[in-house]
């Protein structure tokens, strides 16, 4: 991944939300939300067909990412020397020299990698699709390529295709699979983008027409083969597309429509795409619409960091599900593996026990729609300081998604009682998620109804209160009260 992060410590979920909502990384902190890569004009009309196209995905709502390659063995360290900030870009922030970093590979053996394993975790987790790296910035295949041998089964000891083993534990599960491709990034390749140290030239001005010749003899033909040789692919995760014009996009997003139309594409290829990218764990403080996926550090790091072991808690992994699906988005979450071929026992954990809470919650996430309040964005939230100056903050209590005739409001902080916020249409009930058939007593003070809840044990993490309607989409108040 491109480095974009916004820093996250060992603290509660509530403090995690207010830095992601009020400074989400982006490519330029000034900016008022998430970095957005485009897919389509704004005011584009979607067709029937790419509507059946994205029906999955609109499904989905949560992955998981997978980045893994040789950078998990230097781990974050090279030489004895921690190098910062992101270890899958170790590399380049070295900066390491091709033919040295190319000895990495005698040691990558991840003899323990069990392709079903890891299938079955995220499918555990409730996560419905995997996306994994193909070929990162570093230009070493993570499968059998047969474009270029500095790929992980002529390369190294390992001596599989692990994408392949992957691939057939993903139809086993029913789990859907994707790739990550750096197509601009290259730092082995001559012609790639981005290593100055090795080959001492301006590949931005591509002067010779290196990059052109290495986007026609790398990148297309190992594209098709991801495409050709390990079944149905759901989504091409392309990125940082640094010197792709639309001339040089468009045979790549050809070849993807030719072999796999069904395929989607993100939003970084640098040409239009099925759907918007954000920002590296960005999350939009704006609305935004059409179809868009966040892709998320479950840590610190894209890539497994021998010295970083800040997991994000399974509370703070649902808090920003949640704020994802409230806006209408996927959440795309990523683990780093070892070098071994073992994802962290804490990062498996924690995912683990958020996918136990989206068994019993899961209504409230998959095929759900955005939330019609805007909780999650400023203004939502206000309050009067000395002086009468008003000041927003971020609403960090819950946040509501929706089916026809239903709202979801998962709630992260309690209180005596949820306070419903104000829409025109009438009630017909409210029960916990978690316990349907008991119905929540509404009470009416003043303009406010408010859900009595004291009387049950809300989840620890966050419970799922649903308030039936009449209606099949809710009706908000254009005036305060009911």
């Amino acid at each position: 991944m491109k480095y974009e992060r916004t820093t996250f410590g060992s603290v509660l979920w509530l403090t995690m939300i207010v830095a992601l909502t009020l400074a989400c990384c982006t490519s330029s902190p000034a900016q008022s939300m998430p970095e957005v890569m485009t897919t389509m004009p704004s005011g584009t009309p979607v067709s029937a067909a790419q509507d059946r196209k994205m029906a999955w995905f609109r499904e989905a709502k949560y992955g998981l990412f997978i980045h893994w390659g040789l950078y998990a063995i230097p781990a974050g360290v090279w030489k004895g020397k921690v190098v910062r900030p992101s270890s899958e870009w170790i590399m380049a922030h070295v900066p390491i020299p091709v033919k040295e970093y190319e000895l990495v590979t005698r040691q990558f053996d991840p003899v323990q990698f069990d392709a079903d394993h890891w299938v079955q975790m995220a499918q555990d987790a409730g996560m419905k699709y995997i996306v994994i790296t193909a070929k990162h910035g570093d230009g070493f295949a993570m499968y059998h390529s047969l474009v270029s041998p500095y790929n992980i089964y002529d390369a190294t000891p390992f001596h599989r295709d692990p994408c392949a083993e992957l691939a057939k534990a993903c139809a086993k599960h029913g789990i859907k699979l994707g790739f990550y491709y750096s197509q601009s990034v290259d730092w082995h390749e001559p012609g790639g983008e981005g290593n100055a140290w090795d080959y001492g030239r301006d590949s931005a001005k591509d002067k010779d027409g290196a990059f052109d010749h290495y986007l026609q003899t790398k990148v297309e033909p190992q594209v098709k083969k991801l495409l050709t040789n390990y079944g149905p692919i759901c989504e091409i995760f392309f990125d940082t597309p640094a010197m792709i014009t639309p001339q040089r996009g468009q045979p790549i997003a050809d070849i993807v429509h030719a072999t796999q139309p069904a395929c989607l594409i993100d939003g970084r290829l640098g040409v239009p795409g099925d759907y918007a990218a954000m920002g590296d764990n960005g999350i939009p403080n704006a609305r935004v619409t059409g179809d868009w996926e966040t892709p998320g550090e479950l840590n610190h790091n894209w890539g497994f960091d021998q010295n970083d072991s800040d997991y994000k808690s399974p509370s703070q992994v649902l808090a920003l599900l949640l704020d994802v699906a409230s806006k209408g988005g996927n959440y795309l979450l990523d683990v780093g593996p070892t070098a071994q071929g073992t994802i962290p026992v804490v990062a498996e954990q924690n995912l683990l026990t958020a996918g136990r809470w989206l068994k019993v919650n899961g209504e409230a996430v998959y095929g759900a729609g955005r939330s019609p309040f805007g909780e999650g964005f400023p203004g939502y939230h206000k309050v009067v300081e000395g002086g009468g100056r008003t000041v927003d903050l971020p609403f960090l209590d819950w946040r509501c998604t929706t089916k026809p005739g239903k709202l979801y409001f998962t709630v992260f902080h309690w209180s005596n009682g949820f306070k419903i916020p104000a829409f025109k249409n009438q009630i017909k009930r409210a029960y916990l998620l978690s316990d349907p058939e008991t119905e929540l007593p509404i009470t009416v003070k003043g303009d406010d109804w408010i859900v009595q809840t004291q009387k049950y044990a809300p989840n620890v993490m966050a419970s799922v209160i649903v308030v039936e309607i009449n209606g099949d989409k809710c009706e908000l108040q254009e005036t305060p009260g009911r």
